[in-house]
């Protein structure tokens, strides 16, 4: 309800950035470990063209969208995904950031802020809240025995 009450009268806008195939796949439970989020309000960034992680294992199958992939866990834990492009700028050079003390990403460009822990994206400073542009979300699915997640378009 928060959120609806943050952007106005406005609807939300979470398809601006333009559908770009996302696969990260987390293999192995060793995989999830090392490159995965586990804990209440953590991310990971995953960006192919810049190879980050670093030690992430990307292959000629993998695909970080339109501006990278922000992974995080929810206040319970559970896994979402993003795409990093600014919803605003609609730029795949132009990434959100997650700043740990506010809990929150933000643009460094239009300095819009996201509720990513929370909220699913939604914007709540910034001219993305002034517009109703929220963050673009990707499905995270459970692989083999539940341990293991991909994160699918």
């Amino acid at each position: 309800m928060a959120a609806f009450l943050a952007v106005g009268c406005h609807t939300v806008d979470d398809e601006r950035i333009p559908p770009v195939e996302v696969y990260v796949p987390f293999t192995t439970e060793a995989d999830w470990i090392t490159h995965g989020v586990s804990g209440a309000c953590m991310s990971k960034r995953f960006v192919k063209q810049l190879r980050l992680p670093n030690n992430y294992p990307y292959n000629q199958w993998s695909n970080t969208g339109f501006g990278g992939v922000l992974l995080c866990t929810d206040i319970h834990g559970t896994p979402i995904a993003y795409d990093l492009a600014c919803p605003v700028e609609v730029r795949y050079d132009v990434r959100l950031e997650v700043d740990q003390e506010l809990q929150k990403a933000r643009c460094p460009r239009c300095g819009s802020i996201f509720d990513i822990y929370t909220n699913y994206g939604y914007p709540v400073g910034g001219p993305a809240a002034e517009d109703g542009y929220a963050m673009q979300v990707y499905r995270v699915t459970p692989g083999p025995q539940g341990i293991f997640r991909a994160i699918l378009p």
